[in-house]
């Protein structure tokens, strides 16, 4: 038998995940709103940050690297920062950061 007090094998309870999913929906939500509230040029940065913010939560506990070895986060984290260069630059290329 398991009870909400007890510890899951990486460290979070039933109750630390449900906080970290209404976190995330929370983020979520922030997101869908860039479409119908006008932010000008935060647009893009709001949502990067944002993106950011959910990929580190979701990789950290969903996928348990928080408890796993600093080499699986440094192998994210790289991932990461590569999608983001990647991206920027694409969008660089085409002129998207000129008004």
């Amino acid at each position: 038998m398991s009870t909400s007090t007890e510890q899951h094998e990486h460290g979070m309870t039933d109750a630390g995940y449900i906080k970290i999913a209404i976190i995330l929906a929370a983020i979520t939500a922030l997101e869908v709103s860039t479409y119908y509230v006008d932010f000008g040029p935060l647009f893009m940065p709001s949502l990067m940050i944002m993106m950011v913010v959910k990929f580190v939560m979701v990789v950290s506990y969903f996928m348990h690297l928080k408890f796993d070895s600093k080499i699986f986060t440094f192998l994210f984290y790289t991932g990461l920062g590569l999608a983001l260069f990647v991206y920027i630059t694409a969008l660089a290329t085409f002129k998207f950061f000129i008004s």
